[in-house]
């Protein structure tokens, strides 16, 4: 919206902020836990290196308060290892390993089975609804349309002019930008695109009460799996403390239940983390879906069936801390 463009965002729900950019855990991640030299880590980086100064642009709570990968054996000390070499590989700066005493030493509600740490100082914590919020409030403020309720039903391209028919009507453009969450490939397949896999992946949580916000000060993690960073235990910038998420595929990308199942996982595994971190404080649960690609990873780049077409897809975590930097290289492959 700082351009001199015309600009519209066509939300499918009647609001933004209501589907994956509210339901995760708000967490600004260091970096260590991408592959070096994939699109993650990149704008993970230096995501990471603007988000403080965006949060204060459009002041909305922000707090760099470090993380904390938990090691519960010695062969899990050897992944926080291999984490630290990733995060090295990666350019993170302000890492290192903490034995138990060490660890105790800053966080002294700890669980009794954990041994060791990897500890990331450039690690902080926002608000996410906030964030999507007031950025969509500046980009109207600047001149750009936002239609809500309104949801993409299929895409013309003639004459080098997009048309997209929506349920309030067509909307025409030269240019579209595919940041469809979860249904990217839905979306990209009304182009002939079939290049895109997402996958909904849901993730359970609970939030628990101011009372016991202050059980931890850095967010906390486990040592992360093939399905993701695993569950965390994490402050708020609120003031409580937020534990989760589960993580299981589902093939209803709209489905946000909650389950017994998922639920009891979360509160287990958190208790292993932060034995304090009980359920019986909890004073709402919720899950989200994030968007999963196959590939495991963002794919940001003009589609290959059309180049006016600019794929935004598989923004999962760190795709909060990312969106900065994401938001550069889209204003870049534009421009371009």
């Amino acid at each position: 919206s700082e351009y001199d463009l015309k600009a519209c965002i066509i939300e499918k729900k009647n609001d933004v902020a209501t589907g994956a950019s509210c339901a995760n855990s708000g967490i600004v991640h260091a970096g260590f836990d991408a592959k070096p030299n994939t699109l993650k880590a990149k704008m993970n980086l230096r995501g990471n290196a603007l988000m403080e100064q965006v949060c204060k642009d459009l002041s909305v709570p922000y707090k760099r308060n470090g993380s904390l990968v938990l090691a519960f054996s010695d062969e899990e000390m050897q992944t926080l290892q291999e984490l630290y070499e990733r995060g090295i590989a990666n350019e993170v700066d302000g890492m290192s390993i903490l034995n138990r005493e060490q660890l105790l030493s800053i966080e002294p509600n700890i669980g009794d089975e954990a041994v060791g740490a990897l500890r990331a100082e450039t690690a902080g914590i926002v608000c996410p609804y906030s964030l999507t919020i007031a950025a969509a409030e500046v980009a109207v403020m600047n001149g750009v349309e936002l239609k809500r309720n309104c949801e993409v039903t299929a895409i013309d391209f003639t004459d080098g002019i997009f048309t997209l028919h929506t349920t309030l009507g067509d909307v025409r453009s030269s240019f579209v930008i595919n940041a469809a969450g979860c249904f990217a490939d839905d979306v990209s397949r009304m182009i002939g695109d079939e290049s895109l896999h997402i996958v909904a992946r849901r993730g359970e949580y609970y939030i628990l009460d101011k009372s016991v916000g202050n059980l931890v000060t850095h967010t906390i993690f486990q040592c992360p799996s093939k399905m993701g960073k695993g569950i965390l235990v994490a402050p708020t910038t609120h003031g409580n403390l937020l534990i989760g998420p589960s993580a299981i595929d589902i093939d209803d990308k709209d489905d946000v239940s909650t389950t017994s199942e998922g639920l009891n996982e979360v509160s287990s595994m958190a208790l292993k983390s932060v034995p304090g971190a009980t359920t019986r404080f909890a004073i709402t649960s919720f899950s989200g879906n994030r968007a999963h690609d196959i590939k495991n990873d963002f794919t940001i780049e003009p589609s290959k069936v059309n180049d006016h077409f600019i794929h935004v897809a598989g923004i999962e975590s760190p795709g909060l801390t990312g969106s900065p930097a994401v938001a550069e290289l889209v204003a870049e492959i534009l421009g371009s």
